[in-house]
């Protein structure tokens, strides 16, 4: 690390801390040269994703647009902030753990809805009303019966 007074590029670190909820490491260093502190921050460079929209144009991922679309299908509805910035990391993680530097937005919208389905029936049917562009009301009911079948199914069990 090059000092910001002397230019040295010796120094040694006085005091390491981790800041940013444990994703950057905060260094005080010391150059061994001039003597003066600095500060400087570590992080995980993180490989930029590519979303694969249907039309085949590219964007890069960006986790609050999730979230923003499972808050709106959320609406009024009883769920917890939390539960909702939890499904958000888990879908995050899920998509940079493939180790895939493109995916696909269909991909991203299953894994979505997959994590609504759990979280809430409502919000899932709002989702996938928009995700799936029921042309009408005849899909939108076949999806409702599925759910209910399987809800039917469980009991059962």
């Amino acid at each position: 690390m090059r000092c910001l007074y002397c230019n040295c590029t010796e120094s040694r670190v006085i005091d390491s801390r981790s800041a940013d909820d444990d994703r950057t490491i905060r260094r005080r260093r010391e150059c061994v040269n001039c003597g003066r502190r600095f500060t400087t921050y570590e992080t995980i460079e993180m490989t930029p994703i590519l979303v694969v929209k249907s039309d085949g144009n590219r964007q890069a991922f960006d986790s609050g647009k999730i979230k923003r679309g499972i808050v709106k299908a959320a609406e009024k509805r009883p769920i917890p902030i939390e539960k909702i910035d939890a499904l958000v990391d888990d879908i995050t993680k899920r998509v940079y753990n493939s180790m895939e530097q493109e995916i696909s937005s269909k991909r991203i919208g299953e894994m979505v809805m997959e994590g609504l389905k759990q979280l809430d029936e409502v919000a899932y049917v709002r989702y996938a009303s928009v995700y799936r562009s029921f042309a009408d009301v005849s899909e939108f009911m076949q999806e409702l019966q599925k759910m209910m079948d399987k809800k039917a199914d469980e009991k059962k069990s």
